[in-house]
C-alpha cells in the first residue's frame, strides 16, 4: 500500500467525506428499526424473540461477514467493496419497505446487514491510505463518531416518516438515497493518492488461512477484540431495538422523549470522539485504561438506573444515554491498537477481526434481552412489566465481566513483550 502523504491535500478529505456519507446511510439503515419495533410488531405479528430476530440475524450477519469483508478489501481495494455495499444496503431496504411477511422482512434485513458490513472496514484502509500517521487516530475517531449522525436520522426524523408516511413510505425514501452516494462514489473515490484501484496479490486459501492466523496471533489485535466487545454493546443494544421499548413501556417516558433520549446517545458519541482521539494519539500507552474505566461508568450507570425504586428520573435516564454514547468512541480505539500491530497488507483483515467483537457481543445482549422478556412474560408481545425489563437488561453485566477480564489479560501481556516507548512513537508493532 502506498504511503500517504506528511501534509493532507483537499482531495483526501473530499474522499473522506463520501465514503463518511455511505458510512452514515449504512448506520442509519442498520439502527432504522430502533424506532420502529412497536411498529413492526403490529405489521408483522410479532412476539418479543421473533421482532429481536430481526436485529440478531442483521448483527450475526454484519459479524461474520467482517473478516470475509476484511479479505476482500485487502485483495480488491476498499472503491469495489464500498460499491458493492451501498448498493446492497439500498436494494435491501427496498425490499424491507415493500415486505408483506416476517420471512420476506427478515430476508430483506439480513440483506441489510449484509451491505451494512462493507461499509466501515473500507472507511477505516481509506482514511490509512489518504492520511497522515499523526492524523489517523483523529480521523479514525471522526469517521466512528460522526458516522452515528446516521443514528440521529433513524430517530426522530424516523419516527416522524413512520407516523406521515407510512411502513413503505418512510423506507422507500430511505432507500432512495443510495444511488445518489453511489455516483458520487464512482466520481469522487479512489484507493490511493495514486491509484483509482489497488489490487492485493491473490492467496490461495491456506495463504488466507495463514495470513488471519498472523493477524490473530498479534497481541494487539486480540486486545482491539476485547475492547471492541467490551464497550459499544450497550449503546447498540439501546440504539437498534430494545431502548424505545424500554424507555416507553419500563420507565414510562413518551415516544417522544424516548426518541430524544435516543438521539442524546448520537450526539454524546458525536462530541466525544474528537477529544478522545486528540488523547488517544497523544497517550496512545494508556488505551486500555481508558477502555477498561468505560467499561465500569457503563455498568455502574445502569445500574443506578436498574436499582432507582420505580421509574428512574429523567436526569438519570439522560445521564444513561450519555455514558453509552461516549463508550461508542472508545470502542475505536480497537482498531488503533490494530493499526499499530499489524503491517499495512493486514490491517484490513485485522480492522475485520475487530470489528466482529463488539456486534458479536451485541448480537448476545440483544438475544439475551428478547430471551428473558419472553420468559418473563409468556404469551405477551409488548406487555412487558418494569421488573421483567430489570431482568433483561441484567444480561450485559455478563459481556462485561467477560471483556474487561480479558481487556486486562491482553494489556498485561502485551505490556511485557512491548516497551512503552515503542507504543508511544506508534510504530508498527510485530511481536
Amino acid at each position: 500500500m502506498n504511503q500517504p502523504p506528511a501534509t493532507t491535500p483537499r482531495r483526501a478529505w473530499l474522499v473522506w467525506g463520501v465514503a463518511l456519507a455511505i458510512y452514515v446511510l449504512a448506520v442509519f439503515h442498520r439502527t432504522s428499526l430502533a424506532v420502529a419495533g412497536l411498529a413492526a410488531t403490529d405489521r408483522f405479528g410479532l412476539s418479543a424473540s421473533q421482532l429481536a430476530s430481526f436485529t440478531m440475524l442483521q448483527l450475526m450477519v454484519y459479524a461474520g461477514m467482517q473478516i470475509p469483508v476484511g479479505l476482500l478489501v485487502d485483495r480488491f481495494g476498499p472503491r469495489t467493496v464500498l460499491t458493492a455495499g451501498v448498493t446492497l444496503v439500498s436494494l435491501a431496504q427496498t425490499g424491507f419497505a415493500l415486505a408483506g411477511s416476517y420471512p420476506e422482512a427478515l430476508l430483506a434485513r439480513t440483506l441489510v446487514g449484509m451491505g451494512d458490513a462493507m461499509t466501515f472496514i473500507c472507511v477505516l484502509r481509506l482514511v490509512s491510505s489518504w492520511f497522515s500517521a499523526r492524523r489517523i487516530p483523529l480521523v479514525v475517531q471522526l469517521t466512528g463518531s460522526t458516522g452515528q449522525i446516521g443514528a440521529i436520522a433513524a430517530a426522530v426524523p424516523m419516527t416522524w416518516a413512520l407516523r406521515e408516511l407510512g411502513w413503505s413510505g418512510a423506507y422507500l425514501t430511505a432507500a432512495a438515497v443510495g444511488p445518489a452516494l453511489l455516483v458520487l462514489l464512482l466520481l469522487v473515490v479512489d484507493d490511493s493518492p495514486s491509484r483509482r484501484h489497488e489490487r492485493g496479490h491473490p492467496m490461495s486459501r491456506r495463504a488466507l488461512l495463514g495470513s488471519l492466523r498472523d493477524s490473530w496471533a498479534q497481541p494487539g489485535t486480540r486486545l482491539g477484540f476485547w475492547v471492541h466487545f467490551s464497550t459499544p454493546f450497550s449503546a447498540h443494544l439501546l440504539a437498534l431495538l430494545w431502548g424505545f421499548p424500554f424507555l416507553v413501556v419500563s420507565e414510562g417516558v413518551s415516544e417522544t422523549t424516548a426518541g430524544a433520549l435516543l438521539t442524546l446517545i448520537v450526539v454524546a458519541t458525536v462530541a466525544s470522539g474528537p477529544a478522545l482521539g486528540w488523547l488517544v494519539g497523544r497517550h496512545p500507552y494508556r488505551r486500555s485504561t481508558a477502555a477498561l474505566v468505560t467499561v465500569a461508568a457503563t455498568a455502574g450507570t445502569w445500574t443506578a438506573v436498574l436499582a432507582w425504586p420505580g421509574q428512574a428520573p429523567l436526569w438519570l435516564l439522560a445521564a444513561l444515554m450519555v455514558v453509552c454514547g461516549c463508550a461508542g468512541p472508545v470502542s475505536m480505539i480497537g482498531f488503533d491498537v490494530a493499526r499499530t500491530s499489524n503491517p499495512p497488507h493486514r490491517l484490513a483483515s485485522a480492522s475485520g477481526i475487530i470489528n466482529q467483537g463488539g456486534f458479536v457481543a451485541a448480537l448476545l445482549a440483544v438475544f439475551g434481552v428478547g430471551a428473558v422478556l419472553d420468559l418473563l412474560t409468556p404469551g405477551a408481545s409488548t406487555d412487558y412489566s418494569a421488573e421483567a425489563f430489570t431482568a433483561a437488561m441484567s444480561v450485559q453485566y455478563l459481556l462485561w465481566g467477560l471483556g474487561a477480564a480479558q481487556i486486562w489479560r491482553h494489556r498485561v501481556r502485551i505490556r511485557r513483550l512491548i516497551p512503552r516507548e515503542t507504543v508511544e512513537r506508534g510504530s508498527t508493532m510485530v511481536t
